[in-house]
């Protein structure tokens, strides 16, 4: 009767521990998630700012089409990528696009002066900053959600429950240094 009683504890002890795993695991891959999901609100706010800009900056270049049609392609590209790691190198594009379209901002001062301009100027600015926050958050839910995938005990669970790893979520690859682009005057 006392072995019965030893084993019956053992396995219910075995079952909370299991539970508490999978708990724990659902809950790094639901943070994770959440933490894209504010990745891509920002992304899409950026994408809604640009045409405006490109607007604005049209109105006083005549001759620059070239720089306009980079930054709607790779907007595009940025808008259609899939994957994490698709997504990032197309926003590295994007972010090189929009560099050359500040570029272009200083040889009309009339522009710096317009105010539109600078409104859009310091809500892109900010955007990036909010894009920068959310890359970090992401990164540090898929740091602890892979941390759990991949060591024991849980490791076990992971594979049994179909739980993987995630991507990070990486801008300017290749490069120790993560630069924002740059949009002061």
């Amino acid at each position: 009767m006392n072995l019965t009683y030893i084993i019956l504890g053992a396995v219910v002890l075995l079952v909370l521990f299991a539970v508490g795993i999978y708990n724990k695991l659902v809950r790094l891959r639901t943070r994770t998630s959440e933490a894209w999901a504010d990745i891509d609100v920002q992304l899409k706010r950026r994408y809604d700012l640009i045409p405006n800009l490109v607007n604005t900056v049209k109105g006083y270049t005549t001759h620059e089409s070239a720089a306009f049609e980079n930054v709607s392609e790779a907007r595009a590209k940025a808008m259609g990528a899939g994957s994490v790691a698709e997504k990032g190198q197309a926003e590295n594009m994007l972010a090189g696009a929009l560099k050359s379209i500040f570029a272009i901002s200083e040889a009309y001062p009339e522009l710096k002066a317009n105010q539109n301009f600078l409104e859009l100027q310091r809500e892109l600015s900010d955007t990036e900053n909010k894009i920068q926050a959310s890359r970090r958050f992401y990164n540090t839910n898929v740091r602890d959600l892979n941390i759990a995938v991949e060591t024991f005990p849980s490791n076990v669970f992971a594979g049994m429950f179909g739980f993987t790893k995630k991507e990070f979520f990486e801008l300017e690859a290749g490069s120790e240094q993560k630069e924002n682009t740059e949009v002061k005057f």
